[in-house]
């Protein structure tokens, strides 16, 4: 993953966060061995930001690399939630991100189950920990529907403008 740069050239700290949390998050996906001598560079832009871009760039770069036909274990879907009056909340907006409670961002290979980023932000009773991961990790799946759903769309388009009949 780059870095984005000010018009400075000063690096901002926020996208050097961002930028490594991503080159982590899918180096534990993409298979790379099947990518000797080479890099694979992501470069995420976020055009308009209302909460949640951490989210939203992981699983744009999960589209993107199946879009490209670069292999993966599985796909990586984000998700973030916190607790607000012993209710867990998911997909934060900037205003409940901006609220000072904990944020807790999952980054999760569906299929598995396995957590590959993890990141929270504030604390965290503990009597809420087990129902904001399970409610993370079931926004997560409920993502990867979505993105398989977009996929198999797009690859039904794809096929008809070379006017083939695809397996989906």
């Amino acid at each position: 993953a780059v870095v984005s740069t000010q018009s400075t050239g000063v690096t901002d700290k926020k996208s050097t966060e961002v930028s490594v949390m991503i080159q982590n998050t899918f180096e534990a996906s993409i298979l790379l061995e099947k990518f000797p001598k080479s890099q694979i560079d992501i470069f995420v832009q976020v055009l308009q930001g209302d909460g949640g871009e951490r989210c939203v760039a992981i699983n744009a770069t999960t589209l993107a690399l199946i879009n490209s036909g670069i292999p993966m274990k599985d796909y990586v879907c984000a998700c973030a939630a916190t607790i607000y009056q012993d209710t867990a909340l998911l997909d934060i907006n900037h205003l409940e991100e901006s609220a000072r409670g904990p944020l807790f961002m999952l980054a999760v290979m569906p299929k598995s189950e396995r957590i590959v980023q993890l990141q929270l932000d504030n604390r965290l009773h503990n009597d809420n920990l087990d129902k904001v991961v399970k409610q993370t990790i079931q926004g997560c799946k409920d993502i990867q529907v979505l993105l398989d759903r977009k996929i198999k769309e797009r690859t039904v388009e794809a096929a008809a403008a070379y006017d083939i009949k695809p397996r989906v």
